[in-house]
């Protein structure tokens, strides 16, 4: 039987449900935690996010993947405690959202001590919580293209991808090349790895999203709800119906099966706001009926959102 790793223990896939596969509790660069700006109670955090997380339950949601790496926020003990208040199953990521968000001790770090890292908190726990990460994240850095340092961090979470059989998400699809090369070198098979954000306006036009489905990849179109509609959009807007547009080429055009989806929604912000109002919620009261109006049936829906991450988060070893 598949299983996937929850903050809660492991379970089988099919227990997952409705899938959310790139969202955040609390995502913030590292240090913002210690800006007052940003600081937060334990208690005003909880206001924020239970209600949010209750409204997707409530909506049919089963599982929240929560996508903050190390140094960005990420609080197992937190997930753990919303996750038994809420019965929203909750999937904690070990590594990184990009290189430039590595704290210099990681960031010094060889690629065997990387992926011993990641895989001790696969297999083993996230420090003291006992919760065991069910995915892997990476990314590129700012400036467009892959450092020396995001090169690093692929080849470790390839190799742990490969020791312990989860998958990795990837912040950004842009410059996947290197990413590939990678993969390849270290024999992990590429539907192992969602390539995250092809959607967001600043990158999806230089995103060679058909090669990544020709070399296996999967595609995260992750950050629905960031349109260029709103009242104050953030620089990666979108226009709504363009994304929609770019979605439906895939999920219409024989590739369903490559395709995930997600809102990349904050539900309390730590040093990145993202947009007022904007939560996971938007994937029910907005994208799925937007779905359903652009001809796309019910069972491809749970395509895309209960099948095809149930298939992906299941541990393979």
């Amino acid at each position: 039987m598949s299983k996937v790793n929850t903050v809660l223990g492991t379970i089988p896939a099919e227990e997952l449900g409705f899938v959310a596969i790139h969202e955040h509790i609390g995502y913030g660069m590292p240090g913002s935690e210690l800006d007052t700006k940003w600081w937060k109670t334990p208690e005003q955090r909880y206001e924020e996010t239970v209600p949010k997380l209750r409204q997707f339950h409530e909506y049919g949601g089963g599982t929240f993947v929560d996508a903050t790496g190390i140094c960005n926020g990420r609080d197992v003990d937190y997930y753990k405690s919303l996750s038994a208040k809420t019965g929203v199953h909750i999937v904690a990521c070990t590594g990184f959202v990009g290189g430039d968000t590595a704290l210099p001790h990681f960031a010094r770090a060889t690629v065997d001590y990387l992926s011993r890292q990641f895989i001790h908190e696969i297999t083993v726990g996230i420090g003291g919580t006992g919760a065991k990460a069910g995915i892997i994240k990476v990314g590129v850095s700012r400036g467009g293209r892959m450092t020396e340092l995001d090169k690093r961090i692929y080849r470790a979470a390839a190799r742990a991808a490969a020791a312990t059989g989860v998958p990795i998400l990837t912040h950004l699809a842009i410059d996947p090349e290197p990413a590939v090369a990678i993969f390849n070198e270290e024999g992990l098979p590429l539907d192992r790895v969602l390539f995250g954000h092809v959607d967001d306006g600043v990158n999806a036009p230089i995103t060679p999203d058909t090669w990544i489905v020709q070399q296996g990849g999967r595609l995260g179109f992750d950050t629905f709800g960031y349109e260029t509609e709103l009242t104050d959009p953030p620089f990666w807007a979108r226009p709504r119906k363009d994304r929609m547009d770019h979605f439906l080429r895939f999920v219409q055009g024989g590739q369903v099966d490559r395709v995930l989806a997600s809102a990349d929604a904050n539900c309390s912000p730590l040093g990145w706001p993202g947009v007022k109002g904007h939560t996971v919620n938007y994937i029910f009261e907005v994208l799925i009926p937007d779905l359903r109006n652009n001809g796309v049936d019910e069972e491809t829906i749970t395509r895309i959102f209960v099948d095809n991450p149930a298939d992906f988060l299941s541990i393979r070893n």
